[in-house]
């Protein structure tokens, strides 16, 4: 794993030094991502040229070993989902094999004209012993091919719902350079791991979405309580809090922990007597805002190899250098990208 902020600081580093121009965190987080699928898919045809060339017997220097070193990075296992027709998981990239988990038996795959001949016969029959599948798109425009059928389907030892797991290199995640502003202006790195359903994490950032102010709560102030219980109308889980009363009617809120499962209209009771005898509240009403997948709060790295950083940094210059239309950039960077490929294939 590659941290997005180490790699973005030194891209800003690299072409602010001469002050050829600034790469705004959205333009990263789309450059980053084109990046990153580009040296993924690199990987496969890589190893195809490799495993025709004869490779050296140490270890550290054969290059498939280390070239499936970085796919492993990406193999995942998950259960197929819905009855058969089974759907694979939706992260998916290049299915790898899939089982019949009852006995775990390997599927096999066929085409469909395949399978009405091995139909036919009593002998070539897909059975539970020797299960048949055929992959086929959802008719869906653009749409990699998603739905498994997996013979036998009827009758006797059909194969159905929850029998099915695959064995599979999943996605790359898009990269997202996570960021709250501060004071200035100015974009401050956010660390905490990016959730969709998530809530924004950092200081105060629950402050503004009190719809109920805290009562009764007992002094001195200020005064700091730390995961406080608190119960919730919705179905998420797993937020903290550490809340700062500063007076005996108004608190600060911080999220120290995202949690998962919430959404806009959710409210959030911290539970009556917290900040002591007679207390009650705050309620806080979630808003879109409040949740990471409406803001830039949250972050996610980069999920490839450490040893493709310096990869990472210069196709993102590479690509900047374009936007920031500076030619010297994009040359620089291409070149050196160029004398990378070439001695990783002479």
């Amino acid at each position: 794993m590659i941290n997005v902020d180490t790699v973005y600081k030194t891209v800003l580093y690299i072409l602010n030094k001469e002050q050829r121009g600034y790469i705004t965190p959205d333009d990263f987080n789309r450059l980053g991502i084109q990046v990153q699928r580009e040296i993924f898919e690199q990987y496969f045809e890589e190893l195809n040229q490799q495993l025709r060339i004869h490779q050296t017997d140490n270890e550290y220097a054969n290059r498939i070993k280390n070239l499936e070193e970085k796919i492993d990075i990406f193999k995942t296992t998950a259960a197929c989902t819905g009855a058969n027709p089974f759907t694979l998981p939706a992260d998916t990239h290049r299915l790898g094999t899939l089982i019949y988990n009852v006995n775990s038996k390997e599927i096999q795959p066929i085409e469909r004209n395949e399978y009405f001949l091995l139909n036919r016969s009593p002998l070539t029959q897909p059975t539970t012993s020797y299960p048949l599948y055929i992959l086929e798109g959802t008719g869906a425009p653009s749409a990699a091919p998603s739905n498994v059928t997996v013979y036998p389907d009827t009758g006797t030892g059909a194969i159905t719902t929850g029998e099915v797991d695959a064995y599979y290199i999943k996605a790359p995640s898009d990269i997202r350079w996570g960021f709250s502003v501060g004071t200035v202006g100015q974009y401050l790195y956010d660390p905490s791991a990016y959730v969709s359903t998530g809530i924004n994490v950092g200081p105060g950032s629950l402050t503004t979405a009190i719809t109920t102010d805290v009562l009764g709560a007992v002094g001195p102030f200020p005064a700091t309580y730390v995961n406080p219980p608190f119960w919730t109308s919705g179905s998420g889980i797993n937020a903290t809090f550490t809340i700062t009363t500063t007076s005996a009617t108004t608190c600060t809120i911080d999220v120290t922990n995202s949690g998962s499962g919430y959404a806009a209209g959710d409210t959030i009771t911290i539970f009556p007597f917290t900040f002591g005898l007679g207390s009650t509240g705050p309620i806080i009403t979630l808003t879109q805002s409040s949740l990471m997948e409406s803001s830039t709060y949250g972050s996610t790295q980069f999920e490839l190899h450490p040893s493709e950083q310096t990869n990472v940094i210069l196709n993102i210059l590479m690509y900047s250098g374009i936007i920031i239309r500076d030619p010297s950039i994009v040359q620089t960077a291409a070149t050196m990208v160029q004398q990378d490929e070439a001695l990783e294939k002479s």
